[in-house]
């Protein structure tokens, strides 16, 4: 049992990783869709490319949204307005007719001239009220059909134009007056119908509504079927027209139903395996070609967790509208994995993410080449991240390819510009603007993860901040040292290829911990006084190798990230303190190296080994007296070949054409330093 535990503790980075491997896998393979495929790629206008296609069940054909939306539209000019009527109005109108009449009516008309107009008025009344008064003006066609509902019984029926609108009242009385010869009285009547016509009817819009849903709910989606065995398609037929809509048909068909039990086990399997090849591609990538990535449980678990967020919201999407696919920026993968890794990790992983999305969105194949594009325009124009306007000009310049490939795209299968989408283009831009979220999101990555990008470096690298401020006030000596050594290693690292961001900042904090003793080191020592003169050879000794415990200790309590506490730790890798270890052996017999020696680790990246040399180069050049250009090459070529010849290198990725390389970088710098001025007169 023990031997077991001991051998699981031993294998536990490898167990996470299957574990993570395969939960990723289930992860993916729940979020893609649970109904049938259709196996066939077709497009219109375009020969059918696979063998005779027969049908393998009853199935309808669907009319086309055109055909549909053309129904609708026919039921919506047919459709009948529904108005509620007051009968009571009428009523109430003609009671006050009577009552109000004598008082518009001169006494000088006769009463049988009196008796006549009071039945024309009746008449007027009788002819609005025929099919009543609108209350409000509304803008039907005149020829649209209306059912005049009494409570919830239909009373009458007629069209639109024989309602009679409030501003439509004096024409009516006007019509009358001239039918009866009595147009003089206008101005009577209508004085006397102001105030006394009201409206008794109003439309009835949810009724109408609702009368038209049942309508709409009526249609049939399909005309005609086809029978199971009927030859769909023959090999290179062009698919146009009803062949088209058939396959549409078959299409849909197939993506509606639900996998049976049997097979959806089959199917689940099926789709299983795929997902795991795609992933464990990606693992064999780490395994082979970024080894430190791979051994990082935290930074497999990051680029895991990036893949699967981006197809979860896709399928989101998809699940949605997958119209709106292309709002989605999965751009900000390869973007973030460039900006915490690099840029071959990131197009791989994109690429991948890319091919699985696949499985999941309509025109898969249009799909694919569009985010692959897109991924690589990224990969290739952004760079330098932490410079905004960096950013924004990539954005621009992938957003141009999305929209320059989909235009392409649509021309290939419509043949023409007519009917293109132009929303589409919009969805692109909502796309490039959802990108600049990047930004945000890199700072959250560096909290959650603890992860460091240029950004965090670039901040790192300002002298104002708070830790360098400090070391330049308790240290001026080491803060002068660590800018002359971060320039160097900048410059060292642009040389080979190096992450220059990276040794830049590594360079300014690598000799932090000698804020806690600053007498001690001689950059700092400007009296002259030399405290290791009262000391013995091993407790100085043992106070300079303390600056690398005490500069880790010093990061770590000011948030510092690993990777910059990796050059403090490194920046001696395991050499010895010379001077007091020679000092030492002048006074004793027996000395041990190891007390003398930095306890590592050695540099274990380009990096560190920069920094190593750079340090050592620039801490030793200061000794060097009358210097010229043949004692400052051969003071670096002595210097870096020592530290080789202790195996200081021997766990960096470093190869000896760069290591010749930095020497030529540090050897132009320093001639430049130490070069001799002509003397000025006084």
């Amino acid at each position: 049992m023990k031997d077991f535990i001991n051998k699981l503790y031993r294998n536990h980075a490898l167990i996470y990783k299957v574990l993570l491997f395969i939960s990723t896998a289930f992860l993916i393979v729940y979020l893609f869709p649970k109904s049938g495929k259709f196996k066939y790629n077709f497009e219109k206008g375009k020969p059918w490319q696979s063998e005779n296609l027969y049908a393998p069940f009853d199935f309808a054909i669907k009319k086309t949204d055109g055909e549909v939306a053309s129904e609708r539209e026919k039921l919506i000019n047919n459709s009948v307005l529904y108005f509620n009527l007051d009968d009571a109005v009428e009523d109430k109108v003609r009671a006050l007719y009577k009552g109000q009449f004598k008082g518009f009516f001169s006494d000088s008309i006769s009463s049988r001239q009196s008796r006549k107009l009071f039945q024309i008025g009746e008449a007027i009344i009788s002819e609005l009220y025929l099919f009543g008064v609108l209350g409000e003006n509304y803008n039907f066609s005149k020829d649209k059909v209306i059912v005049i509902l009494d409570g919830r019984v239909k009373k009458q029926d007629g069209v639109f134009a024989n309602l009679v609108k409030q501003d439509h009242v004096s024409e009516v009385i006007d019509r009358t007056l001239r039918k009866h010869g009595v147009i003089r009285f206008k101005t009577n009547f209508t004085a006397l119908f102001f105030d006394l016509i009201e409206p008794s009817l109003t439309f009835n819009q949810s009724f109408t509504d609702k009368v038209l849903q049942e309508d709409f709910s009526k249609i049939s989606f399909s005309r005609g079927s086809v029978a199971k065995e009927t030859l769909i398609v023959s090999k290179g037929e062009v698919v146009e027209g009803d062949e088209y809509q058939v396959l549409k048909s078959l299409q849909s068909e197939y993506e509606s139903q639900i996998w049976s039990e049997s097979s959806y086990m089959w199917v689940l399997f099926a789709y299983t395996l795929l997902v795991s090849l795609a992933l464990l591609m990606l693992l064999l990538f780490l395994r082979k070609y970024r080894v430190s990535v791979f051994n990082n449980n935290t930074k497999v678990t990051f680029i895991f967790f990036n893949i699967s967020l981006m197809i979860f919201i896709s399928t989101l999407v998809v699940n949605y509208d997958s119209k709106y696919i292309y709002v989605v920026p999965i751009c900000i993968l390869p973007l973030v994995l460039k900006a915490f890794f690099d840029a071959r990790l990131g197009l791989f992983s994109h690429v991948l993410t890319v091919l699985l999305i696949g499985f999941i969105v309509p025109n898969s194949y249009e799909y694919m080449f569009l985010q692959i594009i897109a991924g690589i325009v990224t990969i290739l124009t952004v760079s330098e991240l932490y410079k905004r306007a960096n950013l924004f000009i990539s954005v621009g310049q992938i957003t141009l390819i999305y929209i320059v490939a989909y235009f392409a795209f649509f021309v290939i299968h419509e043949g023409s510009v007519e009917t293109i989408k132009w929303e589409t283009f919009f969805w692109f831009i909502l796309n490039g603007l959802a990108t600049l979220f990047v930004q945000p999101l890199i700072y959250a990555y560096e909290k959650l993860f603890g992860l460091v990008s240029d950004v965090s470096l670039l901040e790192l690298s300002d002298t104002n901040s708070k830790l360098l401020k400090e070391l330049s006030d308790k240290a001026p000596g080491t803060f002068h040292h660590s800018l002359n050594v971060a320039n160097l290693a900048e410059a060292s690292a642009n040389e080979i290829g190096a992450n220059a961001m990276l040794v830049r900042v590594g360079a300014l904090y690598h000799d932090i911990g000698k804020m806690k003793n600053p007498a001690f080191f001689t950059e700092n020592q400007s009296t002259g006084i030399n405290p290791h003169a009262e000391l013995p050879p091993r407790e100085s000794a043992r106070i300079i190798i303390d600056h690398v415990i005490n500069g880790i200790e010093i990061a770590r309590k000011n948030n510092l990230p690993d990777r910059v506490i990796d050059f403090i730790r490194t920046h001696h890798g395991t050499s010895v303190v010379y001077y007091f270890y020679v000092k030492e052996k002048e006074e004793a017999e027996t000395v041990d190296r190891l007390d003398f020696s930095y306890p590592g680790p050695k540099p274990f990246s380009k990096e560190t080994a920069i920094l190593m040399m750079c340090d050592s180069v620039e801490a030793a050049s200061k000794s060097l007296k009358d210097p010229t250009s043949t004692k400052i090459d051969i003071f670096v070529e002595n210097i870096i070949n020592k530290q080789i010849s202790e195996g200081q290198f021997l766990n960096a990725n470093i190869t000896f054409k760069e290591i010749e390389s930095i020497k030529k970088v540090l050897k132009h710098k320093l001639a430049n330093i130490y070069h001799l001025r002509i003397e000025y007169p006084e």
